[in-house]
């Protein structure tokens, strides 16, 4: 049996709490009363069109939950969602970047770290991974860290680790997300006895800059790695869609690189 999706107020005062706002504080930013934010939150009274997008704006709700809002409140949803293949444009420019950041691995993810797209540098680190993990939709996060994935490979494991659960944590206090949750609890269940320590990791900024480092055939390879994301999208795929290009952290990096390149054709 499907469940009803909650009401507006239900959502609002949702959203509002997980951003730590009090209803005056909103009230102040929306340019409304906290008298009116209570009606909305309880039910008592419906919210405009425009009031629902203008709160879902200063409440800095994605894309994908701002059309959930629109349809409870009574609305129909006001972003669209296609396909990445409908998206013809975004399509190319994503292969653009992605094809001309070799001989360095660039991929594109969705919101639950399933791989989109890649470039031909990613797949030259799958060596040793086990099949099922690789097969489609690869789950970066999963695939990284699973013992049975590339993490046999990744020689700094405890500070990438680290990086990996901050990332997660950072996520889900930007948008609450199940699928999220359990993929966080699962990856520090790849370390059972350490699993209270993890469970212990600050939410430091400090961990943003830890570089991957792997073993190869070819060498050791260090990256730093970047997220891209659209500018101001409107549609639901394409704001959910970031890009992670990987850069040498090193000269040993570059040329193992080019080495494989090379080795390519």
């Amino acid at each position: 049996m499907d469940t009803a999706p909650p009401p507006f107020g239900i959502l609002l005062r949702r959203w509002r709490q997980h951003r730590r706002l009090s209803q005056l504080e909103l009230a102040e930013t929306a340019d409304s009363s906290t008298r009116y934010l209570s009606t909305l939150e309880t039910g008592r009274a419906t919210p405009s069109r425009d009031m629902v997008l203008r709160l879902a704006d200063y409440l800095d709700v994605p894309l994908r939950e701002r059309n959930a809002m629109l349809l409870a409140a009574g609305f129909a949803p006001c972003y669209e969602e296609r396909g990445l293949a409908e998206l013809t444009a975004a399509r190319q420019a994503i292969d653009q970047i992605l094809n001309a950041h070799k001989p360095y691995p660039a991929f594109a993810v969705d919101r639950h770290w399933n791989v989109i797209l890649s470039n031909s540098a990613l797949p030259r680190l799958y060596d040793g991974c086990a099949p099922e993990l690789l097969k489609p939709p690869i789950n970066a996060i999963r695939l990284l860290m699973h013992p049975h994935g590339m993490a046999a490979r990744i020689l700094n494991m405890r500070e990438w680790r680290w990086h990996v659960i901050t990332v997660l944590r950072q996520q889900i206090r930007a948008r609450p997300d199940p699928r999220i949750e359990d993929l966080l609890d699962e990856v520090i269940g790849y370390a059972p006895d350490r699993r209270a320590e993890l469970e212990a990791i600050p939410n430091s900024s400090q961990q943003l800059a830890v570089p991957i480092k792997f073993a190869t055939d070819f060498g050791t390879m260090s990256f730093l790695g970047t997220t891209t994301v659209f500018g101001t999208p409107t549609e639901v795929t394409l704001s959910e869609l970031a890009l992670e290009m990987w850069f040498p952290a090193d000269a040993e990096t570059a040329a193992v690189a080019a080495r494989m390149q090379a080795e390519d054709g």
